[in-house]
């Protein structure tokens, strides 16, 4: 009677072993989407990281340029890898909002030191003693990450912004003060509440060098959403006749989320014709 046991167990021994040696391992390799590079900053004093996505059409077309995506918050385990990913989608043929393109994104350090333009409010400069050093900042990618970047790779005159919360508040100082700098910007969850929401009272620069601009952000909040809002109002006013403006409010997503589907969306508007919209 025992024999029926043993013979099951002997077959099914037989076949999980078997199955287990079907699949045979041909080789293994690490997986990379582009290059990390460590440059020395004489502005800032100190090393930064820039990790760079590369279109897969970059290393087989030696002929082809590429629109560059500049995004703060760009180390490997904040922004870099999941806004690559998008930028990689959105460009496939099938999809088709936006041309193969380059994504730099710029690892951080202090982002509250760099981010941030110096606070008239006294809470502001309890809290963070560190911040205000925006100009340093702006510097640095104006004067070294741009022109490293454009020198090593092959580019063309296309660049666009990606910003959000204290990065967004950066990419609004930009907007408002040297325009000229990017293209295009996506300004996201803007932390405008700093230094008593003045930036929002700062005069606009000459936006004939912007083409696109886009504003988002979820449901954060009173100052938040009214902030956001009162950026992309002041900007209707005053924008160019060469200038494409919009406006997402995501109901749906927080601070903590907002960016990804933010971000998408905003490629999605700049493949559209209108000059504004609000949402």
């Amino acid at each position: 009677m025992k024999t029926l046991p043993v013979l099951l167990i002997t077959l099914f021994t037989y076949f999980a072993s078997s199955s287990q040696s079907v699949v045979k391992e041909l080789s293994e390799s690490d997986f990379s989407i582009g290059k990390s590079i460590t440059i020395e900053s004489k502005i800032l004093g100190e090393e930064r990281i820039l990790n760079i996505y590369l279109p897969s059409s970059y290393s087989t077309d030696s002929l082809k340029t590429y629109s560059l995506i500049y995004l703060l918050d760009g180390s490997r385990d904040e922004d870099f890898i999941h806004i690559s990913g998008i930028v990689q989608f959105a460009s496939f043929p099938w999809i088709n909002t936006l041309p193969e393109s380059i994504v730099v994104g710029i690892a951080n350090i202090d982002r509250m030191r760099d981010f941030t333009y110096p606070s008239g409010n006294k809470l502001d400069q309890t809290e963070f003693p560190e911040s205000g050093a925006s100009e340093k900042f702006i510097g640095f990618l104006e004067k070294e990450v741009l022109p490293f970047v454009e020198n090593r790779f092959r580019t063309n005159d296309e660049r666009t912004f990606i910003g959000q919360s204290l990065g967004g508040l950066l990419g609004t100082e930009i907007l408002l003060k040297a325009p000229h700098m990017f293209d295009n910007y996506i300004l996201v969850s803007p932390s405008l509440w700093w230094d008593d929401e003045n930036l929002l009272k700062a005069e606009i620069g000459n936006f004939d060098s912007c083409k696109k601009i886009y504003i988002a952000v979820g449901k954060e909040g009173d100052v938040m959403e009214r902030t956001a809002k009162g950026l992309y109002e002041k900007l209707l006013t005053e924008k160019s006749n060469n200038t494409n403006l919009y406006f997402n409010f995501l109901e749906d997503k927080t601070h903590g989320d907002a960016l990804h589907e933010a971000v998408y969306k905003a490629f999605e508007a700049f493949a559209q014709k209108t000059t504004s919209t609000s949402d």
